[in-house]
């Protein structure tokens, strides 16, 4: 009995190790009418990860200079109208924006929460900025990296879409380097600028003078609080 046991469990150790595989899979394309347009729900699965992904494809997209945002999942903003971030707002803007193009992709990443940390780690960090703390000094202060997001997972379902180069919607420097650096060419990027509100403009200006973020809008604006 022992024996069996033994070769039943090689045999499934092997089976697992066949099965096991890396990288980006395309699960499903659904058909998603929503209030800014009819849009494509094409489902990926990251292997690498264990993320259920989605892009929302606009039209025929084509191969080059593709309007395209890459953006992080922010369930406080894009679920519940946060004004803490402007995320609900890009969200938003993007969506319309590839509409108003006839052609576009907003690939929604998920496990970007709190660029990265997590949804209760974000919200801990929510609460030292409450105290005084600016997003990169909390972060900090929990031990956890100020930016933890990682593009490749984006990158692998641009090319499964046959996408080569993109018009990036981004005022993030980091997001275009790392499509860059997988193989996705940025032939321009789009800035996706938010009027600020006095709830986060110390989070944007943060943002600009410590993240990079290209937010030139910010300097016609004077204090808010």
């Amino acid at each position: 009995m022992t024996e069996k046991i033994g070769v039943l469990g090689k045999k499934s150790t092997q089976r697992t190790q066949r099965t096991q595989r890396s990288g980006v899979e395309r699960v499903v394309n659904a058909p998603l009418p929503t209030v800014y347009g009819e849009f494509r729900a094409i489902g990926y699965l990251d292997h690498d990860r264990g993320d259920e992904q989605v892009a929302l494809v606009y039209g025929e997209i084509g191969t080059d200079g593709v309007l395209t945002r890459l953006h992080s999942e922010c369930l406080t903003g894009d679920a519940f109208g946060s004004q803490h971030c402007e995320c609900g707002d890009q969200l938003a803007a993007a969506l319309r924006a590839v509409v108003a193009e006839g052609s576009g992709i907003v690939v929604y990443l998920r496990g970007h929460e709190g660029r990265g940390i997590g949804l209760l780690a974000k919200l801990r960090a929510m609460a030292l900025q409450a105290e005084g703390l600016d997003t990169v000094e909390a972060n900090l202060a929990l031990g956890l990296p100020v930016d933890a997001r990682d593009y490749g997972v984006a990158a692998g379902m641009l090319h499964d879409l046959n996408v080569r180069s993109v018009r990036l919607m981004s005022n993030n420097p980091r997001k275009r380097e790392a499509l860059v650096q997988h193989g996705i060419e940025v032939a321009e990027q789009v800035p996706l600028l938010i009027p600020p509100c006095e709830n986060n403009i110390t989070y944007l200006r943060t943002k600009r003078e410590r993240l990079d973020h290209h937010l030139p809008h910010l300097d016609a604006v004077g204090q808010l609080s």
